[in-house]
């Protein structure tokens, strides 16, 4: 049987964050990877999301479409 689990984008523009959900799960800790990016780890030590603070400087020119194709498939 094959694994189902999808990934999802959430971009939050208020706090300008970008977040990647790898697979559901309770954080455990964190480990920053690079000023301002932290991959999100859960009890066993297997990757649940990764997480880009100040994502507008980052990914500037494709944060905002995204967001706006996300808030259309709402």
């Amino acid at each position: 049987m094959k694994n189902e689990s999808k990934s999802v984008v959430n971009y939050d523009p208020s706090s300008d964050v970008l977040y990647v959900v790898t697979r559901e799960g309770e954080e455990e800790e964190f480990i920053e990877i690079s000023p301002g990016v932290n991959v999100e780890l859960d009890s066993e030590g297997r990757v649940i999301g990764i997480e880009i603070l100040n994502a507008s400087e980052a990914f500037s020119g494709i944060i905002e479409p995204l967001y706006r194709k996300r808030q259309q498939t709402r």
